[in-house]
């Protein structure tokens, strides 16, 4: 049941119990008289019934929603992983956020992960979104709760006692900061700027602005000193990306992130997949020509790589030109942007990875002797 008339008054004086101030009152059984009370409202309908209603915000916590990061079997350590570990690690421990930027496939979220689990914290994960807002990083209402009260234990006097209570759900962001976790923030520059705008005060002066708190005297939070922050984002130009606001960007220490070297993808590749070296070298080898060719050098990734291995391994076999199974999965995984780069109207990728497939796999026939293979 819903009553307009009650509304929230928050004003000073009136310490007494609304019972006795009701008895001194003199009005007649059509008239109603309210009084109001440092968060509640009385309403006098007549000397036989009060009603009270109280308003407060009830603060809820989502519960246990971090995790804790462990090293994978299969990650490679190499000395230029090395090198940008002890790099973020020293900007975080003297209380910096560190934000890994760079094109994708270059291993920003693995190595926001690998950084992350070196300071033994749990981790919350969040991922940018376009739909953002705020309130799905700090919280917001979810509800509310409604308590009803009858006494008439005095038969003269009816008593009715409604509280409706607002229910405010924390959201990653808030339980990170109360808690001292660390705040992965996947693509953040995928939510809009203005989503952002919360993590300003608690990166520069370690404050979470909590608004529609205040009633409850939990406007302001004070963030956890072991709260840290990393960010990973996309290059502007790619689709769904937004620009970000220069003043959040004022507050990270940014690292960009390349490709990895030759030695050090061809690691990875032969970790992923469990094949042999020099299948791994030939496909790292393949991958990486392709990557130089047409309109964007990022592509095909280490991702491609690792694909074309697991799939490969998965059917028992291995890098050899004549497999023509081998090269349909090349050309289906490495042959990207075929709309972008043409010739005739016809893409030119397609003939591209057969030309470099047979480059680094290319057979040899020895006069009056087997074709010997050399990718075996």
């Amino acid at each position: 049941m819903v009553f307009e008339e009650l509304t929230i008054a928050f004003c000073c004086g009136y310490d007494r119990d609304p019972f006795e101030i009701m008895s001194s009152l003199s009005t007649s059984k059509s008239q109603d008289v309210y009084l109001e009370n440092p968060g509640r409202r009385y309403k006098f309908m007549n000397k036989n019934a009060v009603r009270i209603v109280s308003t407060p915000t009830i603060r809820e916590s989502v519960g246990e929603d971090s995790v804790q990061p462990e090293p994978s079997d299969s990650f490679i350590s190499s000395p230029y992983v090395e090198q940008v570990t002890q790099r973020a690690l020293a900007y975080l421990v003297a209380g910096y956020p560190v934000h890994f930027s760079g094109v994708s496939g270059t291993g920003k979220t693995t190595m926001a992960f690998h950084v992350a689990s070196k300071l033994g914290r749990p981790v919350t994960l969040v991922h940018g979104d376009d739909e953002f807002g705020s309130s799905d990083l700090v919280g917001k209402d979810s509800g509310y709760r409604k308590n009803r009260l009858v006494d008439n234990y005095i038969h003269s006097v009816l008593k009715t006692e409604e509280e409706m209570k607002s229910l405010w759900v924390d959201n990653r962001l808030t339980t990170a900061c109360e808690h001292g976790e660390i705040l992965i923030y996947d693509e953040f520059n995928r939510s809009k700027p203005e989503a952002n705008n919360p993590l300003l005060s608690v990166l520069s002066e370690g404050i979470l602005n909590l608004p529609k708190l205040r009633s409850s005297g939990e406007g302001y939070m004070s963030v956890h000193p072991e709260f840290r922050a990393i960010f990973t984002s996309n290059p502007e130009e790619y689709a769904g990306v937004h620009k970000t606001q220069d003043a959040l960007m004022d507050r990270l220490i940014t690292i960009h992130l390349e490709h990895y070297d030759r030695d050090t993808e061809v690691m990875i590749v032969r970790k992923k997949s469990g094949l042999p070296r020099i299948d791994s070298e030939r496909i790292v080898d393949i991958v990486r020509e392709l990557r130089s060719f047409g309109v964007n050098n990022s592509r095909p990734t280490i991702r491609a790589g690792i694909a074309i291995g697991r799939i490969l391994a998965s059917q028992n076999r291995r890098v050899r030109e004549d497999d023509t199974f081998f090269q349909m999965i090349c050309q289906d995984v490495l042959a990207t942007d075929t709309a972008k780069i043409t010739r005739g109207g016809q893409p030119v990728m397609i003939q591209k990875v057969e030309e470099v497939i047979s480059k680094f796999c290319g057979s040899v026939k020895p006069a009056r002797e087997k074709v010997k293979e050399v990718c075996q």
